[in-house]
């Protein structure tokens, strides 16, 4: 105990001026939470949905449920980031990913199953708001202006490890059922909390010390949000109301935000910040076609090309193996315009590349195609995210990284949408490219708007 002690001490920064190193391990430990419980279950809903002998439609439920937790909870968290600081937000979600772990290990039915990846939604929109808060408070303290190295970090362990989740769920699949790829969550779970309590500073605050949250606010923005993701789900006519009620929601939410003092969105300062919009914009249509890759083409590896869920999770390695050196060659500069007009670049080769694939297509093409989509995972992601850093308002940075998130998961759950209706059937080659044409039209649109944007010249030049 004594050396263990005397080795937490002397993890403290010894210039205390500079960036405080204790901070990184936490902070990434507790970023990936969120993208591998996204990725490993690529690999697992046809395992799952075997085992309860549940149909597509019903396992559908369990990418749903996580992606719609999660893009109501990563504002609304940030929110209370910004007024209570990281440090209590980070642990208590972190305790709620390995309850969500345990329920899934356990869990005797598809549906406790969803609840626990609601759970695991909720719990892991703590983590990077968290993180993205406690570096601006380092960068102010040190007057370091943009954290290029730290934010590279973050993105290298968020954006790879969704492409090595399938890998390591086909893995931990093929060892133990796919019972396995929620227990991770359980140990993941007592490494942050251990790390957190012993590092995150007590008095870490955002530099906003306004603390009203805005309940109502964060309520009419969750109805809203949750209706038409409901929707989004299912479409059909049948269902008009759900959108109607988003509608309705979403208005009131507007109303009040403009009138309100210190609302959970403001609408005002983020109305006027263009940029800003921008890059939300752009992480919801790279997402969407991210995620319908990431989910549709393993899904088709194994009905489509029939493989086993291990074998199409190491079909991924080459994404996982592109994404890790794009992002270690070009994680530590800044600038982001390039980073983007390449990316989008490979998404729509990658997206063309799909249109060649066939039920006895060989093993080349399958690892070419994987490669391709790791230039964009390697790129887009980190791009955004230092274009975030410097277009958010510092005094909102918790709920503003929140909403980064939130576009994603939005791109992830109409990804997931259209994995539904491309794949009603099965996952077959037709259905992968039907679904391909709508992908090459939504990255030849992210495309154009990256060469137009001419803002993004700025990012990471400024002095």
């Amino acid at each position: 105990m004594t050396r263990l002690a005397e080795r937490i001490r002397s993890a403290r920064t010894a210039d205390p001026n500079g960036f405080d190193r204790r901070l990184v391990v936490p902070m990434v430990l507790g970023s990936v939470l969120n993208p591998i419980n996204s990725s490993m279950l690529a690999v697992a809903l046809i395992p799952i949905g075997r085992a309860f002998g549940a149909p597509p439609s019903q396992t559908a439920w369990l990418v749903t449920g996580l992606y719609l937790a999660t893009a109501v909870g990563q504002p609304v968290i940030g929110r209370l980031v910004d007024a209570f600081g990281a440090r209590r937000l980070y642990l208590a979600g972190t305790a709620l990913v390995g309850l969500g772990g345990l329920l899934g290990m356990l869990a005797p039915n598809l549906w406790v199953l969803v609840a626990s990846r609601v759970l695991l939604g909720f719990g892991t929109s703590a983590a990077y708001p968290a993180s993205m808060s406690l570096l601006r408070a380092e960068s102010d303290r040190t007057g370091m202006k943009s954290p290029a190295g730290i934010l590279a970090m973050l993105s290298i362990s968020a954006q790879v490890i969704v492409v090595i989740g399938p890998t390591l769920g086909g893995l931990l699949i093929g060892a133990g059922g796919w019972h396995l790829i929620f227990g991770v969550n359980v140990p993941l779970s007592v490494a942050c909390l251990v790390l957190g309590a012993l590092w995150l500073p007590k008095s870490a605050k955002s530099a906003r010390s306004d603390t009203r949250t805005d309940v109502p606010g964060m309520i009419l923005f969750a109805a809203s949000l949750t209706a038409f993701m409901l929707f989004l789900t299912d479409p059909g006519v049948a269902r008009w109301y759900l959108p109607v009620l988003g509608a309705a929601a979403g208005f009131w939410f507007v109303r009040r935000e403009l009138g309100v003092d210190g609302p959970f969105v403001d609408l005002r300062v983020l109305g006027g910040n263009a940029p800003l919009l921008t890059t939300y914009g752009r992480q919801l249509l790279a997402y969407i076609t991210s995620y319908a890759f990431l989910y549709g083409y393993t899904q088709w590896l194994q009905e489509g090309r029939g493989l086993s869920a291990s074998q199409s999770g190491l079909l991924l390695l080459p994404m996982s193996v592109v994404a890790i050196a794009v992002t270690a060659l070009t994680g530590r500069r800044p600038q982001v315009r390039g980073k983007l007009v390449v990316g989008a670049v490979a998404q729509v080769l990658g997206c063309a590349a799909l249109l060649l694939l066939a039920s006895d297509s060989p093993i080349w093409l399958l690892v070419i195609v994987g490669a391709l989509f790791g230039v964009p995972q390697g790129l887009i992601g980190l791009a955004n995210q230092n274009a975030l850093y410097a277009q958010a308002d510092p005094a909102r940075m918790g709920s503003s990284a929140g909403l980064l998130r939130t576009f994603t998961y939005l791109g992830a759950l109409l990804a997931s949408a259209a994995n539904a209706v491309f794949f009603r059937g099965g996952a077959t080659s037709a259905g992968l490219h039907s679904m391909a044409w709508l992908l090459l039209a939504i990255a030849g649109l992210f495309l154009i708007g990256c060469l137009v944007d001419r803002s993004l010249r700025r990012v990471g030049r400024e002095t």
